[in-house]
């Protein structure tokens, strides 16, 4: 009686210490009728759930595939459309298109950039990446949109260069940019670098609307919207979360300044070299 206890003991203590990563070969061998019946069971469900695990797995990677591949066609009628937008003699209906098509452009660069960024460490490409040309071109695709607002530049940037993937690092630099054109009105957006115990941070500070102090450690999460009171329809609350995640996988740390009525500044602190050495081995 006393041998039965020990080793159902030792069954239902390994039970309890096992971990649910559907593999039960870690598992005391089962003895008793009973054992063995929980033991069959377990092992059914379990592999009922890895075959259900592998087929979720593999629809939605299909349907990531497919998204991808619908973005990239939806892509080809919109390089149409903006040659299309360039040949208007009037500038003002050419303003208005080109900020329509702006918009579509910039949700479904969004969406691309979604699907991808689970797998991003897959496909980083670390190199020195020279600033200045990066923003300039960043803020070259927001030129009309820019200009209906009244917005202008003031750029210091020296040459400075910083190691990271070039594609992810626009991608950020695009949604703190649009984010400063949407909540400004009439002023100028004022982009720095500067160097601070090694490393080079880059700031972006607009004179918009601000953000309420309530809001600040949320503006980061997935669809989080500002509760100012302004109501803004057309925020998707995706920009500065998806540009969070990039961010973390490039080792760039995000941190924001704000007050409402006054404006927002977001500063870019970058890594040093040797962040990157179990990525690329550099």
């Amino acid at each position: 009686m006393i041998i039965r206890y020990h080793k159902e003991t030792k069954f239902y203590k390994s039970l309890e210490e096992w971990e649910a990563n559907l593999d039960v070969t870690n598992l005391n061998e089962a003895e008793s009728p009973f054992e063995q019946i929980v033991e069959e069971r377990l092992k059914n469900q379990t592999e009922w759930l890895k075959k259900t695990s592998t087929l979720q797995s593999l629809t939605l990677e299909q349907e990531k595939d497919e998204l991808l591949s619908w973005i990239h066609e939806v892509k080809t009628p919109l390089t149409a459309m903006q040659l299309m937008i360039d040949r208007l003699e009037d500038n003002s209906l050419k303003a208005q298109l080109t900020h329509e098509w702006l918009r579509v452009h910039l949700l479904l660069d969004q969406q691309l950039h979604q699907k991808r960024i689970p797998f991003m460490k897959n496909d980083l490409y670390i190199e020195k990446v020279a600033l200045r040309p990066l923003i300039f071109e960043e803020i070259k695709t927001l030129k009309f949109w820019c200009i209906q607002k009244g917005i202008g530049f003031h750029v210091e940037i020296e040459s400075t260069e910083v190691l990271t993937d070039g594609k992810w690092l626009g991608f950020i630099l695009r949604q703190l940019l649009t984010n400063a054109v949407k909540y400004s009105q009439a002023s100028d957006i004022e982009i720095r670098t500067y160097e601070q115990d090694g490393q080079v941070k880059l700031e972006i500070r607009d004179f918009g609307r601000g953000i309420n102090r309530k809001d600040l450690p949320r503006i980061f999460e997935k669809g989080f919207t500002s509760t100012t009171e302004h109501h803004d329809n057309k925020a998707t609350g995706m920009g500065l979360y998806l540009a969070k995640k990039a961010a973390e996988s490039l080792f760039i740390h995000i941190a924001v300044q704000s007050e409402v009525g006054k404006g927002t500044v977001f500063t870019l602190r970058f890594p040093k070299r040797n962040q990157f050495h179990y990525i690329t081995g550099m």
